[in-house]
């Protein structure tokens, strides 16, 4: 190389060095600063309103019993049979506010793998029968799955009660008017299905019932 040309390739090498440098030290930076970045939390899935005191649009009947929408209450009293969602569930929480008498025998259905012939073999069954004649799975029980943890079994009958029931892969939890009343895991009944009320006697009456998939 021609000595008079020696600074400056060498002012070039140095200033190629420190661009080199400076970029390097950049994307520290920036690298730094994406791991400081808090991630964003995916927004929670929006809750269904099921029972909106308006209509019955979500539900279809099965069987006989008298559903219908009264004061914006949704309530039977003859006739034996269910209201069952439109659209299947699989992961979700439920809360569903009822009243019944004493003398009711109704419950909250879910995972229905068969949305005619509807019972506690072929779905969950939340209970909600306060004088049923073997109290084992009564009221606060998931019907032949597992019994209530609060013994003797609470009464809703005269009173509004609200069932709180979140179901996440096997595992299942059912709080009554703020008590847990079953903890529970089991793999029965896996796969999404409708939800459905039922009406077997009595006076049963809901005015809420909102599920969010989980």
């Amino acid at each position: 190389m021609n000595r008079s040309l020696q600074p400056i390739a060498r002012t070039i090498a140095l200033i190629g060095s420190l661009l080199t440098l400076n970029a390097c030290s950049s994307l520290q930076d920036l690298s730094q600063m994406m791991g400081s970045v808090t991630p964003v939390a995916t927004p929670a899935v929006k809750e269904i309103v099921l029972i909106n005191g308006k209509d019955l649009n979500a539900w279809k009947p099965v069987g006989n019993a008298n559903w219908r929408l009264q004061d914006g209450l949704v309530q039977a009293e003859l006739g034996d049979g269910f209201l069952i969602t439109r659209d299947s569930f699989k992961d979700f929480h439920l809360v569903a506010e009822f009243w019944v008498d004493d003398e009711a025998n109704s419950g909250v259905f879910y995972r229905c793998t068969d949305a005619v012939n509807i019972n506690d073999k072929t779905a969950y069954e939340a209970n909600i029968y306060d004088k049923r004649p073997d109290p084992s799975y009564g009221t606060g029980a998931i019907v032949g799955i597992a019994k209530s943890q609060i013994q003797p079994n609470l009464k809703t009958g005269g009173r509004w009660s609200t069932y709180d029931i979140t179901v996440k892969g096997s595992h299942m939890t059912l709080v009554l008017n703020g008590q847990t009343t079953v903890d529970t895991h089991d793999t029965t009944h896996m796969d999404a299905g409708p939800i459905a009320l039922q009406y077997n006697k009595g006076v049963v009456k809901f005015r809420k019932l909102t599920v969010q998939p989980l």
